[in-house]
């Protein structure tokens, strides 16, 4: 049984521990507001970029041959592209989208590499043994498309010199507050024909292709599509690093808004636990006084008789 005083310090210990909590769920909070705003504000470019980029793989002319990252070819080696958060206090999110990672690598016929982004993912993979050929951490909470480029330049010119055959993203996909989507979708090749496995395929399913008489281009599709494509890529990328922040913040504020409730509850059965204690530290106190009383009366009437 513990004392009084061993429960007044656990007390005051998850007393503390929930401020500390509270105080993470309220930043949690502020950020993951910020990070959903951004997700949302570029899903409607990740649309019209995809409807573009349609309608310039279908100007190519007969004879010509597709754009290097619309290639399909024989698959030999995959590099998948794993996003996960730098820290941990975010409930099962780095869990689950590393779950998902590694059911990917056991179930790939291919050799897969990986490229990873932050250092959860990082340090569970160099623990499996998995060869990692970068590894990108300390993204900031709002990023800029220049805090991606050097991710998406690794997958792009890894893909070009033909060291990796298809380029894979995994990442959190951004539902709600509640629910975070651990997904895997193909990066490269850009296939504009099969929208399902291409990396932000839900934000632009309902793209319909744009006429082929509506624009004309300068100086010519090729061209632009040199231009577009790998812009495209990292757009693909940034899309994913803010699904993926948006989701850990979520993740972090839930995590951290059950460990309130839990330490309150915790106070409150340890309260009670200390109330009991005292009652009983009372009680044993006055049943020794009424025994020291009776005791002496007993003694008393003794000396009195003799």
């Amino acid at each position: 049984m513990a004392t009084l005083l061993e429960i007044r310090r656990r007390i005051k210990s998850v007393r503390n521990i929930g401020q500390v909590t509270r105080a993470m769920q309220a930043v949690a909070a502020s950020r993951m507001q910020r990070a959903q705003a951004q997700v949302k504000a570029t899903r409607a470019y990740a649309e019209k970029a995809w409807e573009v980029l349609t309608h310039l793989a279908a100007q190519r002319e007969a004879g010509e041959e597709l754009h290097p990252l619309l290639q399909v070819r024989p698959l030999h080696t995959v590099v998948l592209v794993l996003l996960t958060g730098d820290r941990g206090l975010c409930g099962a999110f780095n869990h689950n989208i590393i779950g998902e990672a590694v059911d990917f690598i056991e179930e790939s016929p291919w050799p897969v590499k990986l490229i990873t982004v932050g250092r959860k993912g990082r340090e569970y993979m160099l623990r499996r043994g998995e060869e990692i050929v970068a590894e990108f951490t300390g993204i900031p909470d709002q990023p800029r498309l220049v805090d991606v480029t050097p991710i998406a330049r690794v997958a792009i010119d890894g893909f070009l010199e033909g060291r990796f055959d298809q380029v894979y993203l995994a990442y959190s996909d951004f539902i709600n507050v509640l629910v975070q989507r651990p997904t895997v979708k193909r990066l490269l090749p850009i296939m504009p024909t099969e929208i399902e496995t291409q990396a932000m395929a839900e934000y632009v399913e309902g793209v319909r292709p744009l006429p082929a008489t509506e624009y004309i281009y300068e100086p010519d599709p090729r061209s632009i599509l040199d231009q577009v494509l790998p812009r495209f890529t990292e757009l693909q990328i940034y899309q994913a690093v803010l699904e993926s922040i948006a989701s850990e913040h979520s993740a972090r504020m839930v995590a951290m808004r059950n460990a309130s409730d839990n330490a309150s509850a915790l106070v409150g059965e340890l309260t009670l636990d200390f109330n009991k204690a005292r009652q009983r530290a009372i009680t044993l106190e006055i049943m020794d006084i009424a025994g020291g009383a009776e005791a002496l009366a007993k003694a008393r009437a003794q000396a009195v008789a003799r």
